[in-house]
């Protein structure tokens, strides 16, 4: 506790590792958790009183004061224990970290809300007049938007009787953050093996000590069924759950499966939610106010009261790596946040990464298992057609043996998914006179066309140009030819081989918003399109009961690439598209279009032995001594001027401590060279698992020249992404 006059320890949300000191004004009593403002130089901002030393300076009668404390819920010592293991783990400044957990601090003044209730007949009634009347006739206080919604009425019907006085207007209380959830809504219908897995994880709740779990169940074994028992255990004993998912702002269906089980929705949690209800949220879930919150990996970093329980669906999903800023694995840190809350984890999926098996084989992480599908349905067969010797005509992209297969699925009222993972028209144009190839003016990359905008796009700065009649080298005429298919063109080819089927394209690129796109899915989910052409997103837990085929385009696309764990992406994205077929009432059927269908991914999808998988590439790991069984870094060096960038680098490679377990590779041009006009150049490391790599680089880099300028220094631990 520090009392007037005191010295505290503040952590600003500025880059730079250390805390600032401020003296504690009169009529203030600070602990460490409160959030204060003080002035930072010329502007103010918004810090957390951090553990300090009680130590004054010999500078500390010239301290700032703190300006306030803000009515705020402290961060608690957990949380600041969590904010601590991310920045070293992350190497990030531990300012940097703590502004992700007070993202949402300012609550905003609470709107009036106003009920209606009736009070007698107007004078004038019409037919619109009387379903408002009849409906209030129950003599409750109804809001304004749910009348409208019930009776269909415009909101001037409402306000004619406010005016007339044959509506009563009633003061409401303010809306809760989020509506707490009903345990006994509808009795969870769980076969044995869901049963037998549910039962385990309630009593891990139930036992209020950390424990790890990894849950993987065959798609459509109703994984979500059974960690939904475990997070009523823990909002029953009175705490709060964490479901961490990698798309929460598409998933409908997952809000409305949570809907079916406990009557209401959980708490979102990501960026599509509006300022004001993520100010309202922060602030329940502090109070404890908020039971269940289903979010974005963002939402690993919020205020709970008393957290009893993280989810992490499809735990093997890279978009729970953050890849700006502070470079952190959310699937990875939900474990740490779990030990140091002292709560259970559960890692759900039906194709885990290789570091969760690895951890579930070694004890480490309980392993829980679901090997068949709810209701007794059969997996979906998985076939090849082999490119080579069964592949479509010359400028086409869906071979004769899939488009067979898709127009005897329409035929027989059954829906298909075309699936491929690039998105846009073509990944290349170039002009077929001199050779002219449309690249970004900002990255050494291509730039993507995407005919339905008619604009030519960089993927990874988001550069825009039109598509240009003429060649801009040669001046050429009609010579510009889009290279490769995404699924744009794919449409264009269905279009032409099923003219009367409804098709609908789920791709980002092509719908512009979150909601949109939600409300395709929705339209897929509920059969009104039989023909689906979709990119990865479609494999992102979605429940489609009508789809019985899945024709994947290309399915060695993921596997040409100098990446690690490419052959594990590639496994677990077809894995999980595949599995979108065959979850209603028909069985369902995979099509795989390669050009090496004797490749050991392609064999283990089309046999069904995933163990076979699993048990080659984690061999392979272990051999390469490649994560989990050893550890990674990559540190990309990048400045305007790639002289300077390749300099640093090779300078900081000169200093690099020797350590004959270590391997430094590089520096070398990263794969792609140049992003929004930064030269980029890397390093990987590569070490045993026990070596102290976090240490190694911490003092590589003291010890190491000095960004200056335009220069800066990434470090990422345990790299997903090599581009």
């Amino acid at each position: 506790m520090a009392n007037p006059g005191d010295v505290v320890e503040i952590l600003l949300p500025v880059a730079l590792e250390r805390t600032y000191s401020y003296r504690v004004p009169f009529g203030i009593v600070l602990m460490p958790g409160d959030v204060v403002r003080v002035t930072l130089g010329p502007r103010e901002v918004v810090g957390v009183v951090w553990d300090g030393d009680g130590v004054l300076p010999a500078s500390s009668n010239r301290l700032k004061y703190v300006e306030e404390r803000l009515a705020l819920p402290p961060v608690s010592e957990h949380m600041r224990r969590f904010i601590e293991w991310v920045a070293n783990w992350t190497l990030t400044p531990r300012g940097m970290i703590m502004r992700m957990a007070l993202r949402a601090p300012e609550l905003p003044p609470e709107k009036p809300r106003l009920g209606y209730r009736y009070k007698h007949e107007p004078e004038r009634i019409t037919p619109a007049r009387r379903r408002v009347i009849a409906h209030l006739a129950d003599g409750f206080v109804h809001e304004k938007r749910a009348l409208i919604e019930a009776t269909g009425v415009s909101p001037g019907v409402v306000d004619g009787l406010v005016d007339a006085g044959a509506l009563e207007p009633v003061a409401l209380p303010p809306e809760p953050a989020a509506l707490m959830p009903d345990l006994d809504y509808s009795a969870a219908s769980l076969n044995e093996a869901q049963a037998l897995a549910a039962t385990s994880l309630q009593q891990a709740v139930a036992a209020r000590r950390f424990s790890a779990a990894l849950l993987e169940g065959v798609t459509g074994s109703g994984k979500t069924e059974v960690y939904f028992e475990a997070v009523a255990e823990a909002v029953r004993q009175g705490g709060q759950a964490l479901i961490m998912l990698p798309e929460i702002a598409l998933t409908n269906q997952f809000l409305d499966r949570f809907a079916q089980r406990f009557g209401v929705r959980p708490a979102e949690w990501h960026s599509g939610v509006n300022a004001g209800k993520r100010a309202r949220l922060w602030h329940g879930i502090a109070k404890g106010e908020v039971a269940v919150v289903a979010g974005a990996r963002s939402a690993l970093f919020l205020p709970f009261a008393d957290l009893r329980l993280i989810i992490v669906d499809e735990e093997h999903d890279s978009a729970y790596k953050q890849e700006d800023g502070p470079r952190y694995n959310a699937r990875d840190m939900a474990v740490v946040r779990a030990r140091l809350v002292d709560a259970p984890v559960v890692l759900a999926s039906a194709t885990p990464s290789i570091e969760s098996r690895v951890n579930a084989d070694r004890g480490r992480y309980g392993h829980i298992t679901l090997p068949e599908r709810f209701g007794g349905r059969a997996l979906p067969a998985i076939s090849a057609i082999d490119m080579r010797t069964g592949g479509p005509e010359r400028g086409k992209f869906i071979a004769p043996g899939l488009a067979t297969a898709v127009r005897q699925a329409l035929e027989a009222g059954e829906q298909a998914l075309l699936f491929l993972n690039r998105r846009g028209y073509a990944p290349l144009t170039l002009c077929r006179k001199c050779g002219h190839r449309f690249q970004c003016p900002n990255c050494t990359a291509w730039l993507v066309e995407h005919r339905f905008r008619k604009s030519l796009v960089c993927h990874h700065c988001g550069h825009l140009a039109p598509v240009p009649r003429n060649c801009p080298s040669c001046e050429g005429e009609d010579t510009l030819t889009p290279c490769g298919p995404g699924v744009e063109r794919i449409a264009e080819e269905v279009a032409g081989l099923f003219p009367d089927a409804h098709t609908v394209i789920l791709s980002s690129d092509v719908h512009g918003s979150a909601e949109r796109l939600k409300q395709e899915l929705d339209t897929v989910a509920k059969g009104e399109a039989n023909l689906v052409i979709g990119t990865q997103l479609v494999a992102k837990g979605h429940n489609f009961p009508h789809l019985t085929l899945v024709g994947v385009v290309d399915a060695d696309l993921g596997l040409g690439t100098g990446d690690p764990r490419a052959a594990e992406r590639t496994f677990q994205l077809l894995g999980q598209v595949t599995g979108r077929a065959g979850r209603g009432d028909r069985p369902g059927r995979a099509l795989l279009q390669s050009y090496d269908p004797g490749h050991p991914v392609m064999q283990a999808l089309m046999s069904g032995d995933k163990e076979s998988f699993y048990t080659r590439e984690i061999a392979i790991r272990a051999k390469a001594g490649l994560p989990p069984y050893g550890r990674m870094a990559a540190l990309t060096i990048s400045d305007e001027d790639r002289g300077k960038a390749e300099g640093f680098a090779r300078a900081l490679v000169k200093v690099a401590p020797f350590d004959a377990a270590l391997r430094v590779l590089g520096p070398a041009e990263a794969p792609i060279a140049v992003i929004r006009g930064r030269h980029r150049m890397r390093l990987i490391l590569q070490a045993p698992r026990e070596f102290a790599l976090q240490d190694y680089i911490r003092a590589w880099l003291a010890a190491g020249p000095k960004a200056s300028g335009q220069l800066a220094v990434e470090v990422d631990i345990d790299p997903m992404s090599f581009a």
